[in-house]
């Protein structure tokens, strides 16, 4: 019976000492980059390719005899990420396609380096790179797949061809702790592993049990720093160290996923959103964000206290999208100037407001101004004392006004910058 779920809880998660410091480590942090890569590049069609166009799950396997990122840099890549202000990296190690991109025991015969003509483990090489720049590197793997006969179906992949008979909950649910194990020990120190994919049984008319915490607590136990999320569009289950929220800012629902999720309090929170309009490389998708619209996404995240993961789906030959590496480069311009008011910070005394959002590190509180039609920004805060306020980029001297409802800051002129941001000191 694979489908039983549980009514009473084994034992009460309670994060180690290693895990509660790594978890405001992460917050820290502020920006991390996303990858979704894999054989589904060279379709140019998106990670989804397999499922939306019905793909035989035996025709699919045929394109990895075509694999071969000749481009491939993973020194080049983390080196252009250091540049934007990146501190972590999430990296697809296996998607929906059930192709892992690092070489693996567990899935003989259908892992990059025994089933592609490149032969090398990406996943290694960017391991290796990461240590070098002192990146955090931390791992996507997807609770569903399309391609394994052993795997419960779901919503998703009833049209791939698959034999409906083989369905073996624990033979799967070992392959797939099997391969996390691989994934704790052949790399060094990860970061985090970021589930995905529990949402493709939420129809099924009896619940089901994916057996989550016994999987968080192998994860824990293999490494007690190592921070467990989740994109399951729910409230968080016991084990979970990160709360995600997809294309969406915490306490937004405009892509209709996070309905049913509360903000939580008592763990970190990440926003992933994409670079384009998709995850995986997609060759006709050309609608990128503006580097102001990403960076005030970043800024936005920061003042929610949440980090940014942002989205990039490398080609099929290993490099970046040319206007990939354009936005990386322009935000690194803000992070080398601005970088100091986010990293390392908490969301500010005032919560954000339409004008933008406050950043606090120590003493100084950061007021990020991204949208002001006036020379006068009214700051409700009556329980504190600021002073000595001064315009961040150059240290301009910024006029502060006490009320008994708060503060006025008087600026010289209406702000025109991406981030005008106002630093504060707060007694």
């Amino acid at each position: 019976m694979f489908n039983v779920q549980y009514s009473i809880l084994k034992a009460q998660y309670v994060p180690s000492n290693e895990n509660l410091k790594a978890r405001a480590e992460f917050q820290d942090k502020k920006f991390g980059i996303f990858l979704h890569w894999g054989v589904y590049a060279m379709m140019g069609q998106g990670e989804w390719v397999m499922n939306n166009r019905n793909i035989n799950y035996e025709e699919y396997a045929k394109i990895l005899g075509g694999f071969y990122p000749s481009q491939y840099n993973a020194e080049e890549w983390v080196k252009a990420f250091k540049e934007a202000g990146v501190n972590y990296i999430t990296i697809t190690s296996r998607h929906h396609d059930g192709f892992s991109m690092f070489y693996s025991k567990a899935s003989e015969g259908y892992n990059v380096v025994e089933a592609t003509p490149y032969g090398k483990d990406v996943i290694k090489e960017l391991a290796d790179a990461c240590a070098k720049y002192g990146i955090t590197l931390n791992f996507y793997y997807s609770h569903l797949d399309w391609h394994r006969l052993d795997y419960p179906l779901g919503n998703t992949g009833r049209q791939l061809g698959r034999p409906t008979d083989r369905q073996n909950w624990q033979s799967y649910y070992k392959f797939m702790n099997d391969q996390l194990t691989e994934l704790l020990t052949q790399y060094g120190k990860i970061g985090a592993i970021w589930f995905d994919g529990v949402w493709d049984h939420d129809g099924d008319a009896q619940p089901f049990d994916w057996q989550l915490e016994e999987q968080y607590a192998l994860i824990h136990r293999l490494q007690p720093s190592c921070l467990v999320g989740n994109n399951h569009h729910k409230n968080l289950v016991p084990g979970e160290d990160i709360q995600i929220f997809e294309r969406d800012l915490p306490g937004q629902n405009t892509a209709g996923y996070s309905g049913k999720m509360e903000v939580s309090t008592s763990v970190p929170l990440e926003s992933c959103q994409t670079m384009s309009d998709s995850w995986g490389f997609n060759i006709t998708d050309t609608h990128y964000k503006s580097a102001k619209e990403l960076i005030q996404m970043l800024v936005h995240a920061a003042g929610l206290n949440a980090n940014l993961l942002l989205n990039i789906g490398p080609q099929a030959d290993g490099k970046l999208p040319a206007e990939a590496l354009k936005r990386l480069k322009e935000i690194g311009e803000w992070t080398s100037q601005y970088g100091e008011t986010i990293y390392g910070t908490r969301s500010g005394l005032v919560t954000p407001r339409d004008w933008g959002v406050t950043t606090q590190k120590g003493n100084k509180l950061y007021v990020h101004i991204l949208k002001l039609a006036d020379k006068g920004l009214f700051l409700p805060i009556t329980d504190h004392k600021l002073s000595d306020g001064r315009l961040f980029k150059d240290g301009t001297p910024v006029k502060i006004v006490k009320s008994k409802a708060g503060y006025l800051l008087e600026l010289s002129e209406v702000p025109t910058d991406i981030d005008t941001v106002v630093e504060l000191t707060v007694d």
